[in-house]
């Protein structure tokens, strides 16, 4: 895939914006690793298999790379995807005790510091998605795959409960590939179009704020 031109006005925004990016991460993941380490107890004892979960996902200018999370599910959950879907909802069985927890409250994400680290993600960006969803709306993938793929964005808040949206439905893939889907991809259009700086701190703030604000509603 082409690099897509970088209009001269958005050359600092992208320098700040790495910058930040690397140093965050830095001490992101230097605050959270005695987190980890605790975490990593926990699932060892929750369920046999790794701590870590890796998976290839689409990045920028289509180039794949391996996200990093925190495992939430069963081993082999990957062989059972056939029969599960590959769309997963808060009741799908694959997920263990500990995992409802750590996806709810997203700190199963935590290790993707260290794909921000190294340049595959960004703090702030459109969510990276597995490649077989590049079939939907291939042309405007070009155009959402021109940046890095974030943490979180305006769709990670607009769709803080998906696994709830799911839950319900006779067929969550085909839900998310024709529902939701359509509109993340509306979305990641308009924050590449109108992104800036102080938007980035503005949607990381928004985040951390959702996320605590569910753990007192749960608590």
């Amino acid at each position: 895939m082409q690099e897509a031109h970088v209009p001269s006005e958005r050359r600092l925004y992208c320098i700040s914006k790495r910058t930040f990016d690397i140093i965050a991460s830095a001490i992101g993941l230097i605050l959270v690793s005695p987190l980890l380490v605790v975490l990593y107890t926990v699932v060892k004892l929750d369920s046999p298999g790794p701590f870590f979960f890796r998976q290839a996902r689409m990045g920028r200018f289509g180039k794949s790379f391996h996200i990093f999370k925190i495992r939430t599910m069963v081993t082999g959950a990957q062989q059972m995807a056939d029969s599960s879907g590959r769309i997963t909802s808060y009741k799908d069985r694959r997920i263990t005790r500990i995992g409802r927890f750590l996806r709810k409250s997203r700190i199963d994400e935590l290790p993707q510091l260290y794909n921000v680290f190294r340049g595959d993600m960004s703090l702030v960006g459109p969510r990276p998605e597995v490649s077989e969803y590049q079939t939907v709306n291939p042309e405007l993938w070009k155009v959402i795959l021109s940046v890095r793929p974030g943490i979180t964005d305006t769709t990670a808040l607009e769709y803080i409960n998906e696994e709830t949206l799911l839950r319900n439905a006779e067929n969550a893939e085909e839900l998310y590939r024709t529902q939701i889907l359509p509109k993340k991809q509306q979305l990641y259009l308009e924050y590449i179009k109108n992104r800036t700086f102080r938007g980035d701190i503005g949607i990381i703030v928004k985040t951390i704020l959702s996320l605590t604000k569910q753990q007192k509603i749960k608590s």
